[in-house]
C-alpha cells in the first residue's frame, strides 16, 4: 500500500499506534516488566494526538491537494496469540517497534520542506521509539 497524502499516513499511524498500545497492554497478562509496558500503550496514544496536532494546525486544503508522499507502507498489525512466549511476543513487539519507527523517520524526511510541524512531531516519535527498542531489548535479555 502506498501513501500519498498527509491524511493517508495520519490514518494509518493512527491505526497502528492504538494497535500498539493495546498489544502493550496484553503484553502485560505475562505478569513481567508492566509498568514499562504500560507506559508504552501511554506513549503510542500520546503520539498519535502529537502527529494529528501538529498536522492540524499547519494543514490547509490548498497544501494537502498539492503535496504528495510517496511511501510505501507495510501493513502491520500487532497481535498476541494465547499461546505466545513471552519471549516471542518481546521479539514481535521490537518487529513491530522498528516498522513504526521506520515509517515516523521516512514520512519526516519526506515532509520536512512543507510540514516541518509535522515532520518534527514525527522525527521526535521516531527518536523516543529507538529507546523504546533499546528498552524492549534490554527486557529481552533480562
Amino acid at each position: 500500500m502506498t501513501l500519498h497524502t498527509a491524511s493517508e499516513i495520519i490514518s494509518f499511524i493512527r491505526l497502528r499506534e492504538n494497535d500498539i498500545a493495546e498489544f502493550y497492554e496484553k503484553l502485560c497478562r505475562f505478569g513481567k516488566n508492566c509498568e514499562e509496558l504500560r507506559r508504552f500503550a501511554r506513549e503510542s496514544r500520546r503520539d498519535v494526538v502529537l502527529v494529528q496536532q501538529a498536522y492540524n494546525n499547519v494543514i490547509s486544503d490548498a497544501l494537502e491537494s498539492g503535496f504528495a508522499f510517496d511511501i510505501e507502507a507495510h501493513d502491520f498489525e500487532p497481535a498476541l496469540p494465547t499461546d505466545v512466549s513471552f519471549p516471542e511476543a518481546i521479539k514481535g513487539a521490537l518487529e513491530t517497534e522498528t516498522t513504526i519507527t521506520r515509517l515516523y523517520s521516512v514520512a519526516a524526511e519526506q515532509s520536512w520542506s512543507l510540514l516541518g510541524d509535522v515532520a518534527r512531531a514525527m522525527r521526535t516519535i521516531a527518536h523516543k521509539r529507538q529507546a523504546r527498542i533499546a528498552k524492549l531489548l534490554d527486557i529481552m535479555v533480562r
